[in-house]
């Protein structure tokens, strides 16, 4: 296994890796919408652009990228967002990979989302 770490995207919050490489295969930790400043920012459809962003920049370090996504977990904070988070994600995931998608009651930081991936290295 291979620890991945980028600049590019934010520390870790807690005792973790941003992603780790198993094989052919990348499993991010959950990306929260913080932007390159370390703040959230001010709304669902900001913050799910952000965490999206932050996904891409941990998978370009692991050596792929969002077209080689398998499958992700996103989490909203209030599921009342879903169109405003599926509008934004439509436009990174145009491959459609498996998702799951749920309600937490709160999410780290007091964030409104939360996404992780699982992507395959070395797929054009």
């Amino acid at each position: 296994m291979e620890k991945v770490y980028t600049r590019k995207a934010p520390e870790a919050v807690g005792p973790y890796s941003q992603a780790i490489v198993s094989r052919n295969l990348v499993f991010t930790s959950g990306q929260l919408g913080i932007d390159e400043n370390g703040k959230l920012g001010d709304g669902i459809i900001s913050q799910t652009e952000n965490a999206l962003k932050n996904l891409t920049e941990v998978l370009l370090a692991a050596g792929t990228d969002l077209k080689n996504v398998v499958k992700t977990t996103c989490f909203l904070a209030n599921i009342k967002d879903f169109s405003s988070f599926n509008e934004i994600y439509g436009k990174y995931f145009t491959e459609k990979p498996a998702r799951s998608l749920i309600e937490a009651s709160a999410l780290p930081k007091g964030a409104l989302v939360e996404i992780e991936a699982i992507a395959e290295i070395g797929k054009e």
